[in-house]
């Protein structure tokens, strides 16, 4: 794989990298000795910009690509590349659990985010969270997320799921058909995108809702 070398941060006048860095092939040879850690891509990303958008372009991609090959190559497919500049939201939804907080579907249920150790990522367990006419669209789900140490009221599954080419899905078409609102303030915990209310548009199906 070649890579543009960058030796200097390019990104802030105020970063401390002021000696230059080892060049992007150095840090792709080390990074895949060490199985794409997604701790320390994590951690790398928090040195200086330079890191960060080199986690963000070239690190998070290859941990999604060796985690999850067959999702990530199917959401590149038919010529959508809309995945690019994701990766590092991709890569969190692959191994962290966002929780939730009270006062919102689960009314005062409150459980913490936490990373979870693998998990299956599957476009027909995804059928079911689709209404019939729009199950033409690709949804990846995850296996739910048990939470069982949360007592009685904290005895909640969690999916996490992504959409192929959701621009262009039968999904958001009807959501903007039925007038889905945007909720005012809650955002995807993983891309920080604005989240349509599934439930106000009436586009929950019965197989989703047990």
């Amino acid at each position: 794989m070649i890579l543009t070398k960058q030796y200097r941060c390019v990104h802030s006048s105020s970063c401390q990298c002021t000696k230059g860095h080892l060049s992007e092939d150095v840090i792709f040879l080390v990074f895949r000795q060490l199985n794409w850690n997604p701790k320390l891509i994590a951690a790398l990303s928090c040195v200086c910009k330079w890191f960060d958008d080199l986690a963000k372009r070239v690190l998070w991609k290859e941990f999604c690509k060796t985690r999850a090959l067959k999702m990530m190559l199917d959401l590149q497919s038919c010529g959508s590349h809309s995945v690019d500049g994701n990766w590092r939201a991709l890569g969190k939804l692959l191994i962290y659990c966002s929780g939730c907080s009270g006062g919102r579907l689960f009314n005062s249920i409150q459980i913490p985010g936490h990373f979870v150790y693998r998990t299956r990522f599957s476009r027909t367990s995804g059928k079911s969270f689709l209404l019939p006419h729009c199950r033409t669209d690709v949804l990846y789900v995850s296996d739910p997320c048990e939470h069982l140490d949360q007592g009685d009221d904290g005895d909640v599954g969690f999916f996490r799921g992504v959409f192929k080419s959701f621009m262009v899905s039968k999904v958001r078409r009807m959501l903007i058909d039925r007038g889905a609102q945007l909720h005012p303030t809650a955002v995807c915990p993983y891309c920080k995108a604005k989240m349509w209310n599934m439930l106000q548009a009436n586009m929950v199906p019965q197989t989703a809702s047990y």
